[in-house]
């Protein structure tokens, strides 16, 4: 069961401090990994999906990235090709570190990783964290973000991400 999973606890830095079931995680608000997927399709749209409403965090809101929580002693890589693979059933897309960041408000404190990967194939959503997903334009994303309910922390992550390729557009026109 989900509650049961254990994660590390980091500090600020990253570091392990301990482990927690994952329901103690959300019920304190421990600082804790988490890793995050942009998944574009061949023509740069995104993958954004609605959560269920079973979700412990941001129950039914939209959200720009597959992913989840590092478990105890697993990697970001790990996390990343798992829960990408639970959750859109995708197995077989090379995914990307782009960054690193922390995200924190009164239901979620993390120290994330963002990856992104391009998959052409068929998904398969894991029902009881998805409700239904779509390809989306970026301009369509950031409109609706602004309209409709979306993980803060996912948004983050696009945010950082999108930053991420401007400047490296600004460095490389130079």
């Amino acid at each position: 069961m989900a509650g049961d999973e254990v994660v590390d606890i980091v500090d600020e830095n990253d570091h392990v401090i301990g482990t927690a079931p994952r329901a103690e995680v959300r019920t304190r608000n421990l600082r804790h990994r988490a890793a995050y997927i942009l998944v574009f399709n061949s023509n740069g749209q995104l993958f954004v999906h609605q959560r269920t409403m079973q979700k412990d965090v941001y129950p039914g809101y939209f959200d720009v990235t597959a992913g989840g929580l590092v478990l105890a002693g697993e990697t970001y890589d790990a996390a990343a090709q798992r829960e990408l693979a639970e959750e859109l059933g995708i197995v077989d897309a090379p995914l990307r570190q782009v960054l690193r960041f922390q995200f924190a408000d009164v239901d979620n404190r993390v120290v994330g990783a963002v990856y992104s990967c391009t998959y052409g194939g068929p998904l398969r959503l894991q029902a009881d964290e998805i409700v239904n997903g779509e390809w989306l334009d970026l301009d369509v994303v950031l409109e609706r973000i602004a309209h409709r309910s979306f993980c803060p922390d996912g948004v983050e992550a696009l945010v950082r991400y999108l930053d991420r390729l401007e400047q490296a557009r600004v460095r490389d026109s130079r």
